[in-house]
């Protein structure tokens, strides 16, 4: 196990972010990395219409609180560069007994949030290759049942309104495509 405590131990601050109870301590061969008590996560930031393939938590929860850490406090404060970031996030996920397949599509994952992104966007093209091939084979997977669920989740949010207009209590998320 690559972290020193075994259990994650969060508390609940709203419907979609925990605060880290404990310092969670990451150590590699040559890293070491603390995210500090009272850090707040989300743990895996999935697309709802993919949570289906990769849950919001599982055996990568910690690396996935360590990455929340590398994107908002390490790559700012200099810890790591974003494809330090996302490249450890992967290696963390191996680490910690995550199967192949999910760890690539999850590193894919985080390249594509890093895409555009002003911070964490620096790097990105080194990785893209990987990031295409990957996406490319994972699409006639991943698509398919990605646009069902965003139909669903549409017809959802649509009844989920209209019985809010009717009742008079109008749903807060009903629309929307993350979790």
């Amino acid at each position: 196990m690559p972290f020193e405590v075994g259990d994650v131990v969060v508390r609940t601050l709203d419907d979609e972010h925990w605060a880290v109870v404990e310092p969670l301590v990451y150590r590699g061969t040559r890293d070491r990395f603390v995210v500090p008590a009272g850090f707040r996560t989300d743990f895996a930031t999935v697309p709802r219409v993919v949570v289906w393939l990769v849950p919001r938590f599982g055996r990568y929860t910690a690396a996935a609180i360590l990455h929340d850490w590398f994107v908002t406090v390490g790559i700012e404060s200099g810890v790591v560069t974003a494809r330090e970031a996302d490249g450890v996030f992967r290696r963390v996920m191996r680490e910690s007994g995550v199967p192949v397949v999910r760890r690539w599509l999850m590193w894919t994952g985080v390249r594509w949030g890093a895409f555009g992104d002003p911070v964490r966007g620096a790097g990105w093209w080194h990785s893209a290759p990987g990031v295409l091939a990957i996406s490319l084979l994972a699409a006639p997977v991943v698509v398919p049942p990605g646009l069902l669920i965003a139909v669903a989740l549409s017809v959802y949010a649509v009844v989920e309104a209209a019985v809010g207009v009717v009742t008079g209590s109008p749903p807060r998320d009903a629309g929307s495509f993350r979790t």
